[in-house]
């Protein structure tokens, strides 16, 4: 057995079908279809080619009109204003959409990020101040401003109108702002889940009077980067904003895509992972202006600078949360995770607060529990840092009921940034542990996996892949579809640099489809070659030498029976030998051998009273099949390891059968000796016979008293007593042997697998009989 390491929730059953409202584009993408809710015709139509006329109303918002209308007046009096925006790909995108929505307006503006290190997130009141100073009478933000109930009052006090625009959580007092721009305290818009960028968006709309579709690219990078559910606008905006992004002409994008090596078409993987990794860096590490810069760039030469210096930020990046990450896991595991056993608060001085979300994330995988990950400044004894959670635990709404422990805190279910005094750390993390402890099961510590379909391996072909394809693009709300796959494998390796990543091929009815697992290398000794293996993964193209072919790229993998290695005759067993850490193996020697397996071998009296092991490694043969079944059935191990060998010539290959025994005896009436020396090399060069044979038959005459033996002489006795050849104690023993040697050394692997099935699937049948009649 080997189980996965996430929940699979498998939605087959939510699949409704209603013929009379099918697409036809295929039985695949129809029922992924009804899966996301999408019913009808006219539903799957806005779907799969999304309209922007179906985009609402940006007077819908709340207090937009007011916003718009004081943003037009600002213009006409030649006012200054002042566009204040956030460090992270959503803040930035965010920034680049109001920048470019009021310059084309006509107004007179700038914009401002807060430095992640020296003024944290949010709006702060001394860049208020230096606004005013400036001569700015309307700020706009960006992405941000929900929660800045001071600094709100303060900009109000400035004579400054505050305009905040935002998608972020609404804590339980909003700021006494001009305006708030928010589709959640708009009671009248339909759509609650847009990004930052897509709020900005909505506002350019309103201040246009028209869809301003150059924006869309923009649009496109923030929302994807920000993770916010793909679905309804937002889906729209995205599939929209692709198309724009692969037509643009702007510089900052056409550098962007130069330095990330993106060659192809870009999709919203290329944006999640290659995009907005390097706009977010500039945040994580600096003040985020060059990334606002780029993105509004007209000068070729100057973004691909910019660019440049981007991308080295990023590799910066990579390699610091690398190294914080490892830094944290290792603090956990050395001093003990119990204080942190359901929920994690980890920090250290010196850890750059601009990279901690990711490092928050890494350990939300690594350990599948909530995570607070904080950089500590020992001069100012403030800590600041990221929040990532598990599905089952909402952060924000937990992390509010300890808001007076934090200086600053906003955030999202999922994610959250907070800043908080040294001091208050440890009673964080007890009551964050306390709370998890009181909503969680154990069950919501595992990661779980919406599994979409199962795969026929004999059908998978590109044109379902294409199928498949309309659907995207894919992302939170509505993921790549996962599939079922279960086959045992035609092959399996390890591949990479370190072997930490498994490959597989399964075939079926002449077709073979690949497989990917990364970092599944460490259970590469956990699975049998020949194993039902259960794997659960995504479905892409795979390119090579101009040749394209679909594989599974696998999320998850397990086996649910239990699974035989076959070491048999293996000579160098200890070095095949690797056991993981949290397995129970032992070893078995039915014949008191030592074994050179780093296991404590019993022999089969000592089980007595252990009912179950992770692994069995069957050392040497019994003396009788019964008493190894005897074994398996009652350990009944997950694993079993059959690393005997039998020694050339310690037995027969075959059974002798009764015509061996009649020819023998006919050759002995005729020649009336027989010498077992020079007679047996003639007979073994011209019958076939080996000596073994040879000595076996007379030994069973001799021992029936058919035959005397005097000097090696064999001669029959004249008149024997009339008896069976299974009277003879010799020949039961080796027959017993020989059948032994049958069942369990020379058998197949599947004729072995299912005589050892018998043992094992029927004590585990009465078991599961026992728990259903409650006993």
């Amino acid at each position: 057995m080997l189980a996965s390491k996430m929940k699979w929730n498998f939605t087959y059953n939510q699949a409704s079908k209603d013929e009379s409202d099918k697409q036809q584009m295929g039985q695949i993408a129809d029922r992924l279809l009804h899966m996301r809710n999408v019913k009808d015709q006219s539903a799957v139509n806005r779907f799969i080619k999304p309209s922007l006329d179906d985009l609402h109303d940006p007077f819908l918002i709340s207090d937009m009109e007011k916003a718009v209308n004081r943003i037009h007046k600002a213009i006409e009096n030649d006012e200054k204003l002042l566009v204040f925006g956030d460090y992270d790909a959503d803040g930035v995108c965010s920034t680049a959409v109001m920048m470019e929505a009021l310059m084309d307006a006509g107004a007179d503006c700038d914009f401002y990020i807060p430095n992640r290190f020296t003024e944290g997130y949010g709006p702060n009141e001394p860049a208020f101040q230096s606004a005013k100073d400036a001569g700015v009478s309307v700020i706009i933000t960006v992405d941000t401003g929900i929660a800045a109930i001071d600094e709100a009052n303060a900009a109000r006090e400035m004579g400054i109108d505050l305009i905040i625009t935002d998608h972020h959580e609404v804590q339980e007092e909003l700021p006494d702002a001009f305006a708030i721009v928010h589709p959640k305290t708009s009671p009248q818009y339909p759509f609650k889940e847009l990004a930052g960028v897509g709020v900005a968006f909505k506002f350019a709309h309103a201040l246009h009077g028209r869809l301003p579709e150059e924006l869309l690219e923009f649009v496109a990078v923030g929302t994807i980067a920000d993770l916010v559910p793909l679905q309804e606008e937002n889906r729209n905006l995205v599939w929209h904003g692709l198309k724009k992004i692969n037509l643009s002409t702007r510089p900052g994008i056409q550098a962007l895509k130069r330095v990330a090596g993106v060659e192809d078409a870009i999709d919203e993987e290329a944006i999640g992972f290659m995009l907005a990794p390097r706009l977010n860096a500039v945040g994580r590490l600096q003040s985020a202006d060059p990334a606002v810069d780029l993105l509004l760039s007209k000068n070729a030469e100057e973004s691909l600078n910019v660019a440049q210096m981007i991308d080295e930020l990023n590799n910066e990046r990579k390699n610091m949360v690398q190294s914080i990450a490892q830094e944290a896991e290792q603090m956990l595991m050395s001093e003990g995770i119990e204080d942190n056993q359901y929920a994690i608060v980890v920090a250290k001085e010196g850890w750059n607060p601009g990279v901690l979300g990711i490092v928050a994330s890494k350990l939300v995988n690594r350990f599948d529990r909530p995570a607070i990950v904080l950089g500590i400044d020992a001069e100012t004894g403030v800590a600041k840092g990221s929040a990532r959670s598990i599905e089952a635990f909402d952060l924000f709404s937990n992390c509010m009921k300890l808001k007076h422990l934090f200086t600053q805190f906003g955030g999202h279910a999922q994610a959250a940034g907070m800043t908080l005094p040294v001091g208050n750390i440890a009673e964080v993390r007890k009551q964050l542990n306390e709370l998890a402890d009181a909503l969680l099961e154990p069950e919501d510590f595992k990661q779980s996996l919406q599994v979409d379909m199962s795969l026929d391996i004999a059908s998978v072909d590109l044109s379902q892949l294409e199928e498949i394809n309309q659907l995207r693009p894919f992302g939170m709300g509505n993921p790549k579809p996962i599939f079922h796959l279960e086959q045992a494998p035609k092959e399996i390796r390890r591949i990479g640099s370190k072997q930490n990543h498994l490959k597989f091929q399964f075939q079926k009815e002449g077709r073979k489809l690949d497989g990917i697992a990364f970092g599944f290398g460490d259970v590469y000794p956990a699975i049998s070659p020949h194993a039902n293996l259960q794997a659960v993964g995504e479905l892409n193209v795979n390119e090579w030498n101009g040749r394209r072919n679909v594989q599974i790229m696998i999320k998850d993998l397990k086996i649910d029976e239990w699974q035989l290695f076959d070491y048999r005759g293996s000579k160098h067993i200890h070095k095949q030998i690797d056991i993981p850490d949290k397995e129970n193996h032992i070893a078995v020697s039915f014949r008191n051998n030592s074994s050179a397996l780093p296991l404590q071998v019993f022999q089969p009296e000592e089980l007595y009273g252990l009912q179950h092991v992770d692994g069995l490694w069957v050392v040497d043969l019994p003396y009788n099949l019964d008493a190894f079944a005897q074994v398996v059935r009652q350990v009944q191990p997950d694993k079993l390891m059959a690393c005997y060998r039998v020694e050339d010539g310690a037995f027969l290959n075959t059974i002798p059968k009764r015509e061996h025994f009649k020819w023998f005896y006919a050759m002995l009436k005729k020649k009336e000796t027989f010498d077992m020396k020079t007679d047996g090399e003639i007979l073994a060069a011209r019958s076939g016979w080996n000596h073994d044979l040879v000595e076996f038959v007379t030994q069973v005459f001799f021992e029936l008293e058919f035959v005397r033996i005097e000097n090696g002489l064999v001669s029959l006795n004249t008149s024997p007593s009339k008896k069976e050849l299974s009277e003879s104690l010799l020949y039961q023993e080796k027959f017993e042997q020989l059948q032994i040697e049958q069942t369990l050394y020379y058998s197949s692997f599947p004729e072995l697998k299912q005589w050892l099935d018998q043992y094992i699937l029927e004590q585990r049948d009465a078991v599961k009989e026992e728990v259903a009649n409650g006993l």
